[in-house]
């Protein structure tokens, strides 16, 4: 079984291309923070690059910015290339077959505050209240 899910931050902002075919894909690098402190004492940060195909990624080229929080439902995928000069690469990424935007906002507005996206409307736990309406019962 091949399957990934991750909850992080992108560290820039995504990159929407088309293949020859026509077919969407947005690459962005996600910033995941591990579950412990490391020995000398600094959070530890693992850095993923993602990859999503097709609706999903004109969705994320359009409404995603550097900084945003997501989650990614996907599976990792090794594969190699030759770059200019006739080298072998080798790379790991994660294709996401599902991206849920955790953090919402205009992407104008927040291009124009240097691409970093700091969320109001919170509470000192990092979550945000409802009122009696938002309750779905």
């Amino acid at each position: 079984m091949n399957s990934i899910i991750l909850i992080g931050r992108l560290t820039k902002d995504p990159e929407l291309r088309f293949t020859s075919a026509g077919k969407a894909v947005c690459n962005f690098d996600l910033a995941v923070d591990r579950p412990f402190i490391g020995k000398d004492g600094q959070k530890q940060t693992d850095f993923f690059k993602i990859q999503v195909w097709g609706k999903s990624a004109e969705n994320c080229a359009n409404y995603l910015v550097k900084g945003r929080l997501v989650a990614i439902k996907g599976y990792l995928q090794n594969r190699s290339y030759e770059n200019a000069e006739g080298q072998k690469r080798y790379v790991t990424e994660i294709v996401a077959e599902n991206v849920q935007f955790l953090e919402y906002g205009d992407k104008k507005e927040s291009s124009n505050n240097n691409n970093t996206f700091e969320p109001t409307g919170l509470n000192e736990e990092g979550f945000r209240a409802l009122d009696d309406d938002g309750v779905p019962f």
